[in-house]
């Protein structure tokens, strides 16, 4: 069982679910940390957020530095952030992030795969049935890879 951190300033501890989940449903970007043989990774994707498996969909290339990290080594970190601004004469940012860990899989099955991707389009766009149409009809299932990181515990801080 890995070690658990509390935050230095109890004050701005995020622990309430519901605000977790406020901050998961509205932002469009998922920052994920990977490493292999010791070596760091960072990238940050848009993702669709499928609250009742606690998983985040991404989609990208079947080759390239993302995907020989997360085969070598599928266990990640992550955050999403609500980036609240800067506020002047105050020094200081206001933001909400929420952290977890989780481990990363490649979807194989088309229907699971399509469906992600029609969560994606539908997290991602204001009008998402003519996008979804339009992508879905002609998606190169070769060309992509979906990826799953299924969350374990959503740990949140925060700078009002």
């Amino acid at each position: 069982m890995p070690q658990k951190y509390h935050t230095r300033h109890p004050d701005k501890a995020m622990e309430d679910p519901d605000e977790i989940l406020e901050v998961l449903r509205a932002q469009r970007l998922l920052t994920i940390a990977m490493s292999r043989d010791g070596e760091p990774y960072m990238v940050t994707v848009n993702y669709a957020f499928d609250e009742g498996s606690r998983s985040f969909y991404f989609h990208c290339s079947t080759k390239g530095r993302k995907m020989d990290f997360l085969k070598a080594n599928p266990q990640v970190w992550c955050q999403v952030m609500e980036d609240r601004g800067y506020v002047q004469t105050e020094c200081e940012h206001h933001f909400r992030t929420v952290m977890f860990s989780g481990t990363a899989e490649v979807l194989t099955d088309e229907g699971e795969i399509r469906a992600a991707l029609a969560m994606l389009i539908e997290q991602q766009e204001d009008r998402p049935d003519p996008v979804r149409e339009r992508l879905l009809a002609k998606v190169d299932l070769d060309k992509m890879t979906m990826v799953r990181i299924k969350a374990r515990e959503f740990s949140g801080k925060k700078n009002s």
